[in-house]
Order: C-alpha cells, then structure tokens, then sequence
C-alpha cells in the first residue's frame, strides 16, 4: 500500500532516544490532553520519576510554558490559546471522531485535527481515507503553523506575537511551495476572511489541504482539514469540500458547547 505520509522519523512518544526535548515534550501534551494534572500524576502517566518531572515542570513554569493553580499543572500563559485553551484535547478529540469520519465518506480523503501549542501545530487525531494511495499525518508530531492549510488555520487566530516570532527567526522552505513573508500575510488574511485555508504542495509535495477554524465565542479551540493527493483533489473537489469543513468545524464547536451545558440540551452533528 503506498502512503504519503508526514510523520517525524522518531515522534516524542515513540523516540528511541528519550531527549531532553522528547521528555518535555511529552510533559507539555500531556497537561494539555489532560486540561490539569498533578505533578505525581504526570510522573506515573509518563513513567517517569517525580522528581524528573518537577524538574521540567520548574523549567517550563520559569519561560511561561506551565502554570501552576492549587497543586495542578496547566498550559501557561505562553500557550493559551484564549478561551478555547479551556477544552482539554481529549474533549476535543472525543466529539471530532464521528465529524472526521463523516468527512472522509463525504470527501474520501483522509481528515484531520490539529491544535497548537506555542509556535507549532500537534497532530491531535485523525482518520484516514480508505484510498491505497493516500496522505496522512502522524499523530502526535509537530509541524510548522506557516506551511499548510490546517497548520495555518491555527496561525491564523494566534496571538500577534506567535507571528511575530515565527517571522523574526524566517519560514523554513519545506517545498518550493511553502509562503515566503509576502504571501504567507495574504493568506492569513484569506483565512479570516473567507474561515477556510487552502494549500497545495506546501509541506507534502502533490498534496492538497482544505481547513476551517474550530471557533467558540471565546476563542479558538483547533482546526479540522482534509487532506489528500492532488490527482484526486481537483477544482470541483475543492469546491464541495470547502462547505463540508465550515459545517463539520461548527459540529464540533456546538459539540464542546452542548458538554459545556448542564441540562444536556443537544444541537446536530455535521
């Protein structure tokens, strides 16, 4: 079976060689998968010794990464990401999962959820299209927030200074595709304007991705793409498949928020 695929060599959590960075990593998406965790409680979720833990925990509390409230650990004020910051990834994933594979019976590609922390975009979830000839994205890794439309979409509703700081260290050039400075504003701009990033090539040679924005009224929470090859996603493709993601992203916005209600009053799915 042939896949295109964009998974790192070696993601954190499956790295033969337990880096100091692949350690903190996983610390970090494990407080955000979880919304709040006690120290010792990471210690036994990771496998790792308390006092390891607290280590790192010290560190990334010091550059904003963590914070700490009543003996539990949440993303900082680095990380916050606005009122959506308050949907655990777990949540996140949990009501997705039937809006994703709605969207590859729709589309017949394979859909995604993503999510940012700090300067980069985490793989959250996704189901892949039952084509032999597909692209698909690891789920854990990390990618760049400039090149690609579901990576994008998360820059997109950022913090001013998350751009900032991706513009004053330069955008890596993962294809010929990838924006340079110029267009990578005019996209972004397009984004906002129209809830839907669009990319070809950027970071996957021969790949096309369709994405929307995961709004609530206080924030962003993630966004959801589609991905596939470029000889399957042509115009007429792109154009019935934009509608698809601005409905499935409001499923699961009305999703979180039928959770969030107490008397469990319910909206329809995608």
């Amino acid at each position: 079976m042939t896949r295109q695929s964009t998974a790192r060599d070696h993601p954190p959590e499956e790295a033969g060689e337990d880096t100091s960075f692949a350690r903190g990593l996983r610390i970090l998406l494990t407080i955000a998968d979880r919304g709040e965790v006690r120290a010792e409680e990471l210690a036994t979720l990771l496998g790792t010794p308390a006092s390891t833990v607290y280590r790192y925990l010290r560190t990334l509390t010091e550059f904003g990464f963590v914070d700490r409230r009543d003996g539990r650990y949440l993303l900082g004020p680095r990380l916050v990401i606005g009122g959506g910051s308050n949907v655990t990834s777990e949540q996140l994933i949990r009501i997705a999962d039937p809006v994703l594979r709605a969207l590859v019976a729709e589309t017949g590609e394979t859909a995604v959820v993503m999510r940012r922390i700090g300067t980069s975009a985490v793989c959250l979830h996704q189901v892949e299209s039952p084509q032999a000839l597909r692209v698909a994205l690891e789920v854990g890794a990390t990618s760049a927030l400039h090149a690609g439309a579901i990576s994008r979409v998360l820059l997109a509703y950022a913090p001013a200074e998350i751009l900032d700081e991706l513009l004053s260290r330069g955008l890596e050039r993962l294809t010929p595709n990838t924006p340079d400075e110029v267009a990578l504003l005019e996209l972004l701009a397009d984004i906002r304007s129209t809830g839907l990033g669009r990319s070809e090539g950027e970071s996957i040679t021969g790949s096309v991705g369709i994405a929307a924005p995961i709004l609530r009224n206080t924030g962003i929470v993630g966004s959801i793409g589609v991905v596939g090859p470029k000889m399957r996603c042509g115009l007429t493709w792109r154009a019935r498949t934009g509608p698809l993601l601005l409905e499935a992203a409001r499923a699961i916005a009305a999703g979180l928020e039928d959770e969030a209600r107490p008397n469990g009053v319910t909206t329809s799915g995608i």
